[in-house]
């Protein structure tokens, strides 16, 4: 398989023979005001460009919506992805208002869905702990697993939780893309992992390679690349997780 990090949460994932094209967020830099209550209130997001034209990235086989916010799945990757092309969303209230977008192929991951031979299984998630998510609400990560290839876990906006422990035990993934940037607002605490987190993970998956994304592209996504490598590098994981640059490739 080949990941490429796009920007934020948005990956081209080519696996099996298939082009999936996850959490797409296609806004132009800088036309979308700051997430409210939050940091760094004078920079606008996306706080980068994209590095690959949107009529590259939408010639994917399928599409892999985690959930409905605007930086996995915004105004302008509506009108720009075919209204024909395959949608997994994490449940049928998801796939309903996708529905209402105009797109006609959308499938809800709440059932376990088959793509030739590719499965995907759904994953649970917290997108923070305790009374933020009422905010943040419900999302979720994805399990893609085909026999010729290696299990991916793809674990969305969570933190280090009890689903990211179960999804790890149950499905023994052998590469894991996680959430980090330790996004947050003023109260409430990170709603995406920490490097704290990353930490957790690597030590419930020690042979996993873990991809990390959602970095460095929105203002209130508090950690940055060099900080999350530096902390690698001291706990002795700098060959276990990987941290790309936007536009950048691994292949596993």
């Amino acid at each position: 398989m080949n990941i490429r990090l796009i920007r934020n949460a948005t990956l081209v994932i080519d696996y099996a023979g298939t082009t999936f094209l996850m959490d797409p967020f296609f806004a132009d830099k800088g036309t979308i005001p700051p997430f409210p209550d939050s940091a760094n209130q004078d920079k606008a997001n996306p706080l980068v460009s994209l590095p690959y034209s949107i009529e590259e990235l939408i010639s994917a086989d399928a599409v892999i919506v985690t959930h409905l916010h605007p930086d996995h799945f915004d105004d302008t990757a509506k009108k720009a992805l075919p209204k024909d092309i395959i949608i997994f969303a994490q449940n049928d209230r998801d796939a309903e208002k996708i529905r209402k977008d105009g797109f006609q192929n959308v499938k809800s991951l709440e059932q376990e869905c088959l793509i030739g031979d590719i499965k995907l299984a759904r994953t649970d998630g917290q997108h923070g702990i305790g009374e933020i998510t009422k905010r943040t609400g419900k999302v979720s990560g994805v399990v893609f697993t085909h026999p010729k290839e290696k299990t991916l876990y793809a674990a969305g906006d969570t933190v280090w939780c009890d689903d990211v422990k179960e999804a790890l035990l149950n499905h023994d993934p052998e590469v894991i893309v996680v959430n980090a940037g330790a996004a947050q607002f003023l109260k409430g605490g990170p709603i995406t992992m920490t490097k704290e987190d990353v930490y957790e993970t690597y030590r419930a998956a020690p042979g996993a390679k873990i991809f990390v994304c959602h970095m460095e592209a929105l203002n209130h996504c508090l950690l940055t690349r060099e900080e999350l490598d530096h902390y690698c590098s001291d706990l002795g994981m700098s060959s276990q997780v990987l941290i790309p640059r936007d536009g950048n490739s691994c292949f596993f």
